[in-house]
């Protein structure tokens, strides 16, 4: 196995990175500046330059790679083009990609209640609105898929445990972005993660259980 992650520096990605390294998994960062990446990312990680919304970019980026993980997001800006750009039109570039590289699994983070056209976050470029868009994208692409859906997203690590449900479920919660990594990572290696949207969470009375277990309940 060797994965590609792209967002590799965003504030989810470089803890991808980081989950890789830990586990031995190889992996390549897709970035778009070198200089953050060195600084940021680990030694074991490959840095290969590259850009979601240059789709010449991204095969050569793929080269050798067997799964693919997407923590891209747009950042909050005046532009209204950005969550379109970069949540909708970015991961149909890595999706198109993903498919002529024959990827054997695509992970995207998302964002819970992607499904409630009303939500506040909308109000932000119709931010959720595309990453929904996205997902379904990435659903009817033929390729083996593990969407996760993540909690409001906190900086610090945390000893709650991870809860997580199937597809519109969770509606409220917060969990450490640090998790998020780990369930990103353990899809990698979970037959039961495949071609599934997972939405997750963590809270200090849930029962610890197994990633594995986790996944084979949604």
């Amino acid at each position: 196995m060797k994965a590609l992650v792209a967002g590799a520096t965003g504030k989810t990605g470089y803890r991808i990175v980081k989950e890789l390294v830990a586990q031995g998994i190889p992996v390549k960062a897709l970035v778009r500046d070198a200089a953050k990446a060195k600084e940021l990312l680990p030694a074991e990680a490959e840095i290969v330059m590259g850009d979601v919304l240059k789709p010449e970019t991204l095969t050569a980026a793929l080269e050798g790679c067997t799964v693919l993980l997407s923590a891209t997001g747009a950042a909050p800006s005046f532009d209204p083009t950005g969550p379109y750009s970069v949540d909708f039109v970015g991961t149909k570039n890595l999706v198109e990609a993903a498919k002529s590289k024959g990827i054997e699994q695509f992970v995207m983070v998302s964002s819970l209640c992607v499904s409630k056209l009303l939500h506040p976050l909308n109000l932000f470029w119709l931010i959720l609105v595309w990453k929904k868009q996205a997902e379904e994208y990435v659903q009817k692409s033929g390729l083996t898929y593990t969407i996760v859906r993540p909690g409001g997203l906190k900086e610090e690590d945390s000893d709650d445990k991870v809860v997580m449900e199937g597809a519109d479920s969770l509606f409220e919660g917060s969990l450490p972005r640090t998790k998020v990594a780990q369930v990103c990572v353990s899809a990698l290696k979970d037959v039961a993660s495949r071609n599934k949207v997972v939405e997750i969470v963590a809270r200090p009375d849930a029962v610890e259980k197994p990633m594995a277990e986790l996944f084979a309940a949604v």
